[in-house]
């Protein structure tokens, strides 16, 4: 199954009953796929004119309890940063999908992933963060999708299944959850739409509900605390007697994973962390380095790189830290390995 479609048949069987949205490649194979399929199972769909009304009614929907979904890519993205700012202030879960295309402005249609800045360090103004989840396959994303939901209704915060046009658009086979049922009415929070229930305000809550604004800001430090806590998630491979690391999310930590398997043959101790939350970003995952290790490198689908800057403050100065940001392409193994015996033979800059 292509992994849009999955995506979303997979927020269908988490209990989505809400889609408004606009089409904008490589993303709208989401927004096909939910025009018809939600109709099915009794829900609304809604293509938007613009992201900006799209994500406002995903607020509306969201403060009646629903499970939403939004979805959009580049400059579309860009478009529903301040709605996401109205609906963390009123801390209502919602997953939002950022498949990920290459360049500033309307850029290209090429995968990439470089929206990490917006995405894992926020786009709208504020103190906040959204719950960012990595997947590296069609299956692993198909995963995620009710995990997400879950802990944005947990922590009442949205989530953000993030990544790159390549895991969007290609097919691969998957196993499928089984049907969730939703009860929008469960929360004592939502909008119930019915005569004889309390009036409620679901706006920005920081006006209405904390009645000083330290315990705004204290509720804001608890939430963020226990997430950064509990919830990061990674893999660790190969990295117990590694000389090197390697850090990659998304579709080139498969890369990296296969030219890794590949250097081992060559006698080249090579090891990789794969975050799957960018936020929380695993930290865990970093706490004891093995001893014999040299460096680590962050390699990303980006011009600049972008998770450097936190991989840089979770190595925390204790081994050097080097940047391969390949732009829009995926290196194959062979330049990955070369990358990677010159940061071993010392012929690389650290960052």
């Amino acid at each position: 199954m292509k992994g849009n479609d999955a995506v979303s048949e997979a927020a269908i069987r988490a209990g989505c009953r809400f889609f408004s949205g606009y089409p904008i490649t490589p993303q709208s194979e989401i927004v096909e796929y939910m025009s018809w399929r939600l109709d099915e199972v009794g829900g609304s769909f809604v293509q938007s004119e613009s992201e900006l009304s799209g994500i406002s009614m995903i607020y509306g929907a969201a403060a009646c309890g629903l499970r939403t979904l939004g979805s959009s890519s580049g400059p579309g993205f860009d478009l529903i940063q301040e709605g996401i700012g109205y609906i963390v202030s009123a801390e209502l879960p919602t997953l939002l999908v950022d498949v990920v295309r290459y360049g500033n402005g309307l850029g290209e249609i090429v995968p990439a992933q470089s929206d990490y800045w917006q995405v894992v360090k926020n786009g709208a103004h504020g103190d906040y963060h959204c719950l960012v989840f990595a997947p590296a396959s069609v299956q692993e994303a198909v995963d995620l999708v009710s995990h997400a939901y879950d802990k944005a209704e947990e922590y009442l915060n949205p989530a953000i299944l993030y990544y790159d046009g390549a895991i969007g658009q290609m097919m691969e086979p998957i196993v499928l959850p089984e049907m969730k049922e939703h009860d929008p009415d469960q929360f004592s929070w939502s909008i119930k739409g019915r005569g004889g229930e309390p009036q409620k305000q679901v706006t920005s809550k920081c006006y209405y509900e904390y009645t000083t604004p330290e315990s705004y800001v204290e509720n804001l430090r608890s939430k963020y605390a226990a997430i950064e806590k509990n919830e990061q998630m990674w893999e660790s491979y190969l990295t117990e007697d590694a000389d090197l690391i390697i850090v990659a999310y998304g579709i080139m930590s498969r890369t990296c994973k296969e030219a890794i398997n590949v250097a081992r043959k060559q006698g080249l101790k090579v090891g990789m962390i794969r975050p799957i939350t960018l936020y929380p970003y695993p930290v865990k995952a970093f706490e004891t380095l093995p001893e014999n290790l040299k460096g680590v490198v962050s390699v990303e689908m980006s011009a600049l790189g972008q998770m450097v800057e936190d991989v840089r403050l979770v190595v925390n100065g204790r081994k050097p830290v080097y940047n391969y940001a390949t732009g829009k392409m995926i290196p194959d193994t062979e330049e990955f390995i070369s990358y990677v015996k010159n940061v071993l033979e010392g012929k690389e800059e650290s960052v």
